[in-house]
């Protein structure tokens, strides 16, 4: 089964959590595409341009300005957009933001762990999942 190399769009305010994320692809040599946002305004404006759109969508929920859930509104509620699948990246455990995430519409909720490893061990299953997703074989 082939690999695909992927183009994902990481939403995410905390520099070192961009920088982690980032990482963790060098370091097991992930030759996917990331495109970063510090919100999800900074976000929709990328979004805009309809011929470069990503894969997949990792999006934290905690953010200034447009917060995750808002942004996940404005997503679904587009007819281009809506089809792209959306996991969320959060420290939050909050079964309300889980339960609200998934009612709009995510394809996935991934809390990040404290310790690297355990961080990277769920990045690389991230990854690994929708490298090989249906969705993406033409």
């Amino acid at each position: 089964m082939q690999k695909m190399d992927l183009t994902f769009l990481l939403i995410e305010d905390d520099e070192i959590e961009r920088m982690k994320f980032s990482r963790v692809l060098k370091q097991n040599k992930q030759s996917h595409k990331v495109v970063e946002a510090k919100n999800g305004e900074e976000a929709l404006e990328k979004l805009k341009d309809t011929n470069n759109l990503p894969d997949v969508i990792l999006l934290d929920l905690n953010m200034p300005r447009m917060n995750g859930l808002e942004f996940l509104k404005v997503l679904k509620a587009d007819e281009v957009l809506k089809f792209i699948p959306a996991v969320i990246l959060s420290t939050s455990s909050n079964h309300q933001d889980i339960m609200e995430s998934y009612k709009t519409g995510i394809a996935g909720y991934i809390m990040k762990p404290l310790k690297y490893e355990d961080y990277t061990t769920k990045i690389n299953s991230l990854l690994t999942y929708w490298s090989h997703n249906e969705l993406f074989k033409n």
